[in-house]
This record gives structure tokens, C-alpha cells and sequence, in this order.
């Protein structure tokens, strides 16, 4: 089957102004496809890697993931440009961590509304393109946290358990008809997303891994990998994938995995935390 660097097809991606939509646009248009880059920021989407959207085959466009028609908006300006759409990469995702008790409703429901409802809405309006042209690929970026739930960010974990039930789902729907539906779910990735998490002791546990990921990790899964291979679903990295389904599989057991893992993890974040504020102090 083809790769991402194979015959040009044309993307959209969400969440391009920073993290991992960011470098997966990147790769995108240098491996020379046409893509539609969205992000609801339009300020700080015009100012990443200006040389990667000044290329003619690149299109910016900002709108909010959350807005059913702003999507359908977003995949026919795809198609009136190319004609078509091969690929979505529905990346934008937001956390707000937090132990349930302490955070607003607000901070809580955006979980749902960006993370489930903005990849469900993308997912819906770019399926209706692809049915109707007989072939497409939707990728999901999904998260370790939506196969076992990580507490201090339960709001995020339970968006991400919607995303990977859903494309599970809907992935059975789309087969018939040549859409395929891949699941990325990776660890902890170095971004600012996992910036918001290195100051609250009580998100831990996401950090328990031996070292975040990196988005170039991520990309690599996702244009190597799933593109390539079309799954149903990725593990980032799987050792860490596999310990994740053992404790869904085996929630009683979690308890028991837990503790160990959050003293681990605190260290982890500490360290993090002081690499980062030496960074940053240093760009100061």
C-alpha cells in the first residue's frame, strides 16, 4: 500500500499550529502533498513555519473543530482546491488538568466538546466526502489515556476513551465502502500540551513513562505506519500499549499498579519541569 511519501494525495490536519498536527503538516508538505492546515488559533497558525505555508500547496484555514458546519466548510474547500480528499488527521485535542472535585464544569466539558465532539464532527463530514469518491483514510489521534484511565486529568481520559470507541466503531462502518479508520494512541508526547501537566503533582502518572515521546515518534507512526498499513489502531510504543490494556482489561489490578507508577512518575516530572523552566530561562 502507499506511504505518506508515496503517490501526492491531499490532507487536512487539525491542530497545526503547535505540537503534533504542527509537525505532521510539516512532513505533509514537504513530502510534497497538498494540505488543508486548520487550527482554531489563526494568529498562531500564520506563525509556524512560515516556509511550509507560503508553499502553493498549502492552504490555511482556522475554525473551530466544534462547529459541525465550519467542518463540512473545511472539506469542500479541501475538494474545491484538489478535487478531493484523501487523508484527515484529526490531531486538535485539549487538557486541562485537575481532580474532578477542583476544576469547573467549563474545564471539564471541553474535554468532550473539543476532544470527542470536534473528532466525531471531522470524522462524520469528512466520511460523507470519502464514501462519496469510494476510498479515504481518517486518522484519529487518540492517547494511552483512552485505554486506561490516568486520574488527575480524568476529563482528558474519558474524551479519549470516546475517541477510541467511536473510530473502533465507526472504522467497521467505512470498510464496506474503501474509507479506512486508523486509531493512533501514543504515550505521553513532548508538547505544550504536556507542558499545562508539569506543574499539577496530582497528573504524575502521565509521566511515568521512561521519557515523553516526541512528535517526530508520533509522526513516524502515523505517516509510516498507519498510512502505510492501515490498522485499526497503534500503540505508542507497545511495550507501554500493552501494560495500558492490561490494566483496562484488569481495573481491580490497577490500584496495585498505580502507586508504583505515580512515584515514578513524580520524579520523571520533576525533571521534566526543571529541563523545561531551564529552558525557558535561558530563552529569557
Amino acid at each position: 500500500m502507499p506511504t505518506a511519501r508515496a503517490a501526492p494525495k491531499v490532507f487536512l490536519i487539525t491542530g497545526c499550529a503547535s505540537g503534533i498536527g504542527k509537525r505532521l503538516a510539516e512532513r505533509v508538505a514537504a513530502a510534497g502533498h497538498s494540505l488543508l492546515a486548520t487550527d482554531v488559533n489563526s494568529a498562531g497558525l500564520a506563525a509556524v513555519a512560515p516556509q511550509t505555508w507560503a508553499l502553493p500547496r498549502v492552504v490555511c484555514h482556522a475554525f473551530d473543530v466544534r462547529d459541525a458546519i465550519a467542518w463540512r466548510a473545511a472539506v469542500q474547500l479541501a475538494v474545491s482546491h484538489w478535487g478531493r480528499l484523501d487523508v484527515l488527521l484529526n490531531v486538535a485535542g485539549v487538557v486541562r488538568p485537575g481532580n474532578v472535585h477542583e476544576i469547573t464544569p467549563e474545564q471539564l466539558l471541553v474535554h468532550l466538546d473539543v476532544n470527542a465532539g470536534g473528532m466525531m464532527l471531522g470524522t462524520q463530514a469528512a466520511a460523507q466526502q470519502m464514501v462519496a469518491q469510494r476510498g479515504g483514510h481518517i486518522v484519529n489521534i487518540c492517547s494511552l489515556a483512552g485505554v486506561a484511565p490516568v486520574p488527575g486529568i480524568a476529563g482528558y481520559t474519558a474524551s479519549k476513551f470516546a475517541v477510541r470507541g467511536f473510530s473502533l466503531a465507526v472504522a467497521h462502518e467505512l470498510r464496506p465502502h474503501g474509507v479506512s479508520v486508523t486509531c493512533v494512541c501514543p504515550d505521553a508526547v513532548e508538547t505544550p500540551m504536556l507542558d499545562q501537566e508539569m506543574d499539577y503533582d496530582d497528573a504524575a502518572l502521565a509521566f511515568s513513562s521512561s521519557r515523553p515521546l516526541t512528535v517526530d515518534e508520533v509522526a513516524d507512526a502515523v505517516l509510516d505506519r498507519a498510512l502505510a498499513r492501515r490498522p485499526l489502531e497503534i500503540l505508542l510504543p507497545r511495550r507501554r500499549g500493552w501494560l495500558a490494556k492490561f490494566a483496562s482489561l484488569a481495573p481491580n489490578c490497577e490500584r496495585w499498579l498505580i502507586g508504583p507508577l505515580t512515584r515514578s512518575g513524580r520524579k520523571r516530572q520533576v525533571a521534566y519541569r526543571e529541563r523545561k523552566q531551564s529552558t525557558y530561562g535561558d530563552r529569557g
